[in-house]
């Protein structure tokens, strides 16, 4: 007769102790951390860890979903923030860079990587004569409308383990840290953060 082994109504299962905090990599790194520098408060970790961490697991999945139209996040960003401005999609660059929700200082070179591919063109801004205006063209506007669908899918896969409550709430608390960081002294501005990488 075989034994089996006995388990308690108090015993997690497996995927349920695997899903807890201790368990990712975030939270053994900080068990690490207290063993080695118990001196140091490493708690901003859980929150901050996890958000890096979690911003290359969902790049990698964002990109995965815009390569099927042979796009990077970097230039799917130019064409989704043009095309969600509404017509004439058309925006001045620094606006644009201002807009997207990424900064770089390299913006000049995204705009000619995109337009060489003939997703935008750039016009005189006819308010400014020395500016110009950069607007999607026919063929960036209909990337970005099949793009931004599976974009829009993708995020909602990455959010599918969250209820709708959850999903509100954790959206509030990071609204709210974005919100209240924002300007902060100890934050170097994101132009001068763009210089420096």
């Amino acid at each position: 007769m075989t034994s089996r082994k006995r388990t308690t109504r108090t015993e997690a299962p497996r995927a349920e102790l695997e899903a807890s905090p201790a368990f990712d990599l975030v939270g053994r790194g900080m068990a690490q951390w207290r063993r080695q520098r118990p001196d140091i408060d490493c708690s901003g970790k859980a929150v901050v860890g996890r958000i890096l961490h979690l911003q290359e697991t969902i790049l990698r999945a964002v990109n995965a979903a815009l390569a099927r139209h042979g796009l990077r996040y970097a230039d799917y960003a130019v064409l989704a923030t043009l095309r969600v401005a509404g017509e004439p999609y058309r925006m001045s660059p620094s606006r644009l860079q201002a807009t997207m929700l990424f900064t770089s200082g390299g913006v000049s070179n995204l705009l000619r990587r995109v337009e060489k591919k003939d997703y935008v063109r750039r016009l005189a801004d006819p308010a400014d004569g020395r500016g110009i205006l950069v607007e999607l063209t026919e063929k960036g506007f209909a990337l970005a409308e099949a793009a931004m669908a599976d974009h829009a899918a993708v995020e909602r896969r990455l959010c599918a383990m969250l209820n709708g409550d959850e999903h509100d709430q954790l959206a509030t608390l990071l609204s709210r840290m974005i919100l209240l960081n924002s300007g902060a002294e100890f934050i170097p501005p994101a132009k001068e953060y763009a210089k420096r990488r």
